[in-house]
């Protein structure tokens, strides 16, 4: 349990969490990601106080383990003194190796987050997919975690008081909440009814306005009324200065090319930065996650 002082809240790794979809997406394909549909659901990974510890666990473990597509194999699950959550042992197999901390073993209902984190270690292992550095590669793991359809999990985990909080994971909670709103958006789903923690809900709700508000930047034509002229202004700003690549510090840029000024803007599916030129009203089809987007360049 952590001091509520521990907890960080907002969007600090923003960056990270988008170029981690991006990297997913670039190394599964929107089909290979599309067929993590649906999460992995409540009654799968629910740990009741009766159940024996170490069967149970085992239980939660193999379920996470079919949900990621990995190898169907025995997951052996031991608890110990450690300073960390979790660690898992990145092998080739069959068999996988996973140890909680022995606080686990008073707060059963978080063992399958922690479980999450650790088998999607041993999933972006055999993708031979990371990031470098250990504070990306975990914010890399709980991004993928989250967006294949488990880190609801570690959301669910957090749980703050007056006195006490608790959170698993590297992301902030609103950062989780961002993350798992953006799946909602690409699989059409609502893991709202999922939550028994009221502190991830919360942070849910944040994290979600936060995906929408990405969802509704020009030129996409969801931009709202001050967007639009702000957008006009940079655009007029760029045709008369035609050096200056950058329409400011926001999410679209425009640059001169050889037919003329073109603008650039995150894709609100996969991120991957879409380049097109100013002509007005346009359909545009990102190349990566295949996203159709309304945009008015």
């Amino acid at each position: 349990m952590a001091n509520r002082s521990e907890v960080v809240h907002g969007f600090p790794h923003l960056d990270t969490v988008r170029s981690a979809i991006t990297a997913l997406y670039r190394r599964l394909s929107p089909e290979g990601v599309l067929s993590y549909a649906p999460s992995v659901l409540p009654a799968d990974v629910a740990f009741g106080d009766d159940d024996d510890l170490h069967l149970g666990a085992q239980r939660v473990a193999h379920a996470l383990v079919h949900h990621l597509r990995l190898p169907e194999a025995r997951v052996i699950v031991s608890f110990r003194e450690m300073e960390h959550a979790a660690s898992v042992e990145l092998t080739a197999g069959p068999e996988y190796f996973i140890e909680l901390n022995d606080r686990f073993r008073a707060h059963r209902r978080d063992i399958g987050a922690a479980l999450a984190h650790e088998i999607t270690h041993v999933l972006l292992h055999r993708l031979g997919l990371s990031f470098p550095g250990t504070r990306d590669n975990e914010i890399l793991t709980d991004t993928v975690t989250t967006y294949l359809g488990a880190g609801w999990l570690l959301l669910d985990a957090f749980r703050e008081d007056a006195v006490s909080s608790q959170k698993l994971g590297y992301l902030t909670p609103e950062e989780f909440g961002y993350v798992l709103a953006g799946r909602a958006l690409a699989f059409d789903e609502d893991p709202r009814t999922w939550f028994t923690s009221p502190q991830a809900y919360q942070a849910y709700t944040r994290g979600r306005a936060r995906a929408l508000f990405d969802a509704q930047q020009p030129p996409l034509t969801t931009a709202g009324r001050l967007g639009r002229l702000r957008y006009a202004k940079d655009r007029r700003r760029a045709r008369e200065h035609q050096d200056d690549r950058s329409a400011g510090p926001f999410a679209y840029a425009f640059e001169q090319g050889p037919g003329g000024l073109r603008v650039s803007f995150p894709c609100t599916t996969c991120h991957q930065r879409i380049r097109v030129p100013v002509r007005g009203r346009v359909r545009v089809r990102c190349g990566l996650c295949r996203t159709i987007l309304e945009c008015d360049t």
